[in-house]
């Protein structure tokens, strides 16, 4: 089938090359000329697993092309899907302008019937303005031309995106005609071959659909976190917590780890925008808003332990950081604690060692080149001559390094480890202070 994105971001450049390695005839359409070229070299704009190689293949054998002619993507494409950014405004409102702007674009070339998706993450009633600027970009030019609207939202997750799009939980369809679904379907099939993991329902409900389940997500990890702290005052140990209110089905054991935060570019963008969605509407949307103030709050914690522990005085202390990125598998750094932290860390007068397998560039672009920040290449040279250590992002590499290694580099053996890596138990033994989350702190006489 032929196949046209709008946006070659990570949703967009997932979504055409998985398409196109299923044999589709896909063509990406993106303004970012530096990027168009990028790609027409078979490499991959950011970090995520397996997707670079898919990029190039693809490339190479002529499935999937990239272009800044908006025509030739229209001209191209029974299915064009919109999968531009939707910033966030300072109310949390979605900025619809790019999407619509796509609309537009696709109203002034159509020539034949189109089938106009939105893969982008968009508020509810969003199709209804796409068509509207669909109807207005046509009647402008006295073109009468049958189009669909569909909302089919996107559920990758950072770091596993080919598998969540090659073999799906399930893929879901927004539509209000029987046209739009079959097509949609058809569209589909390579991967709903086993079993039919395609929903189909109204458009709205699709759109609302997307943010409830990130928006779920979120209050998981918000409602642990809130746990955490209360184990902490109470001498419970929120991994036991955890592993006991998990093992009812009911409540499972996804996303009910507790840490220091969520980030990314979807759980923090998203909950802010259905805050303001239900607002608009007339709804106070008390659990949400609940979720967001406690992720917040739960972002400075590992900075309130670091300096508590300093007595206050941190001031030319070196603080090792291991994980930049706020999920492991991907170079992706928006909203990351590590931010939070690193930026209270300089501000107290610290100097921060960082070191993530794959985020320090994104960290480099941010933040450039400043005294207090020293970017390494291992994690071992992170906490060469550091203070103390902080865990921050959950990398396999982590989770089992040579601690008596880590205890002689160290100028004292001290970790602060956000995501509870390791165990308190042996921390002891190995003669470590050690601070976790939801768990009695762990202290060793000098």
């Amino acid at each position: 089938m032929d196949i046209t994105i709008f946006g070659s971001g990570y949703v967009g450049l997932v979504t055409a090359t998985c398409f196109a390695d299923a044999g589709n005839d896909v063509v990406c359409v993106d303004v970012d000329a530096q990027r168009v070229e990028t790609l027409r070299r078979g490499e991959c704009p950011f970090y995520e697993p397996g997707l670079a190689e898919l990029v190039k293949i693809n490339h190479a054998e002529g499935r999937l092309r990239f272009t800044t002619d908006a025509a030739e993507g229209v001209k191209h494409g029974q299915f064009q899907f919109i999968a531009v950014g939707t910033p966030p405004g300072e109310d949390g409102s979605a900025d619809l302008k790019y999407v619509l702007q796509v609309a537009n674009t696709i109203g002034q070339h159509m020539t034949e019937h189109r089938v106009i998706i939105t893969k982008s993450t968009v508020p509810v009633g969003t199709c209804d303005k796409v068509r509207a600027q669909l109807a207005s970009a046509l009647a402008a030019r006295n073109a009468e031309i049958e189009f669909d609207v569909v909302s089919n939202p996107e559920f990758l997750k950072e770091g596993a995106a080919i598998a969540d799009f090659t073999r799906p939980d399930r893929i879901v369809i927004g539509v209000d005609s029987d046209r739009a679904e079959k097509l949609m379907r058809a569209l589909y099939e390579p991967f709903n071959h086993n079993h039919d993991r395609l929903i189909s329902m109204d458009v709205r409900s699709s759109e609302l659909t997307k943010y409830a389940a990130n928006a779920l997500l979120a209050t998981k990890i918000s409602f642990m976190n809130e746990l955490a702290n209360l184990s902490e005052k109470v001498g419970a140990d929120i991994e036991n917590v955890r592993i006991g209110i998990g093992s009812d089905p009911r409540i499972g054991y996804h996303f009910i780890y507790a840490g220091c935060g969520y980030g990314g570019s979807c759980f923090p963008k998203d909950v802010k925008a259905l805050v303001h969605t239900a607002q608009q509407a007339g709804i106070k949307p008390s659990i949400l808003s609940a979720v967001e103030e406690v992720n917040e709050r739960q972002k400075t914690v590992l900075f309130s332990r670091i300096n508590a522990h300093f007595g206050g005085n941190l001031k030319g202390k070196t603080i090792a950081v291991w994980g930049l990125s706020f999920k492991p598998k991907t170079d992706d750094i928006r909203e990351a604690t590590s931010r939070v932290l690193m930026e209270a860390l300089w501000d107290a007068g610290a100097i921060v060692k960082a070191y993530d397998p794959v985020a320090m560039h994104e960290i480099q672009k941010v933040y450039g080149d400043r005294a207090d920040l020293k970017l390494c290449d291992s994690a071992e040279q992170a906490v060469d001559g550091a203070d103390a250590l902080t865990i921050v992002t959950e990398w396999k590499q982590f989770r089992s390094p040579n601690f008596a290694r880590i205890a002689k580099l160290l100028k004292q053996p001290v970790i602060f480890d956000g995501r509870n890596l390791y165990d308190p138990e042996l921390m002891q033994r190995m003669g470590f202070t050690y601070v976790s989350i939801g768990r009695q702190p762990i202290t060793t006489e000098a």
